[in-house]
């Protein structure tokens, strides 16, 4: 019982800052400027960490200027373990966001820039948008997997995003995630496979007993006239030496 109680008030006191997150973008986030923004977005992921009951280890430090970075996927914990560190990353993500209640605005005032899956020529469009945002200066984050993993796995990534970085001479950082616990040190309570719904994710997120967000910034790699396929592998054999640690 003290467990299913100390997770409802994690999550009571997580819609709360949920709220006023919400708040915060409808009302003063237009007369915000681009590092008062940022800051917010910091502010509020870490936040919502802490609120869940979940601490941080950190390790790299992120490539000067613009960059785009890739990480493996492992649940919506990702997002906000990433803004915690970079609160100024763009995610592409999946358009089935967009249909969230609340998390959509959030998503939209962090400038998301979104991929319609069902569609194959969605992607192009996407690439002309990352390479838009990183020849910008922009720091944009993608999940090259394409959907999570249980974290015990790293699947293949797709290599297509990776053009935008390659056409505009931009690094590629890589980013090793993993979630641990107190009884595991791949935590199965931050899973958000098969049919796992957000609310059944929240629950068990919110359960968990001393869930860490283990966040690796690896040494980035150029991409000036490389193969992105190449590239691709690349980018996952260093997030995967870095797992299996």
């Amino acid at each position: 019982m003290r467990v299913g109680l100390r997770a409802a008030w994690r999550l009571l006191r997580s819609v709360i800052h949920l709220l006023h997150g919400l708040a915060i973008v409808l009302l003063r986030f237009r007369g915000l400027d681009a590092t008062q923004r940022r800051a917010r977005i910091g502010w509020w992921s870490v936040k919502t960490l802490r609120l869940m009951g979940i601490s941080m280890r950190v390790e790299g430090s992120l490539q000067p200027g613009g960059v785009l970075l890739a990480a493996n996927h492992i649940s919506w914990l990702d997002i906000t373990a990433l803004h915690a560190v970079v609160p100024q990353a763009r995610f592409v993500s999946k358009a089935d966001i967009q249909s969230w209640p609340l998390l959509s605005r959030l998503a939209d005032a962090a400038d998301t820039l979104y991929l319609e899956r069902e569609r194959k020529r969605d992607a192009l469009r996407v690439v002309h948008l990352v390479a838009q945002a990183l020849s910008e200066g922009h720091t944009v984050a993608v999940f090259p997997e394409g959907t999570t993993s249980n974290g015990h796995l790293l699947l293949a990534f797709h290599a297509n995003l990776f053009q935008a970085a390659i056409a505009t001479s931009t690094p590629v950082q890589p980013i090793a995630l993993r979630f641990s616990d107190a009884g595991e040190p791949i935590s199965s309570a931050v899973e958000f496979v098969g049919a796992t719904t957000l609310v059944e994710s929240l629950w068990r997120v919110a359960c968990a007993d001393r869930l860490v967000a283990h966040v690796t910034l690896l040494p980035a790699r150029p991409s000036a006239r490389a193969d992105r396929r190449a590239l691709a592998q690349a980018l996952r054999n260093d997030i995967a030496a870095k797992l299996s640690r």
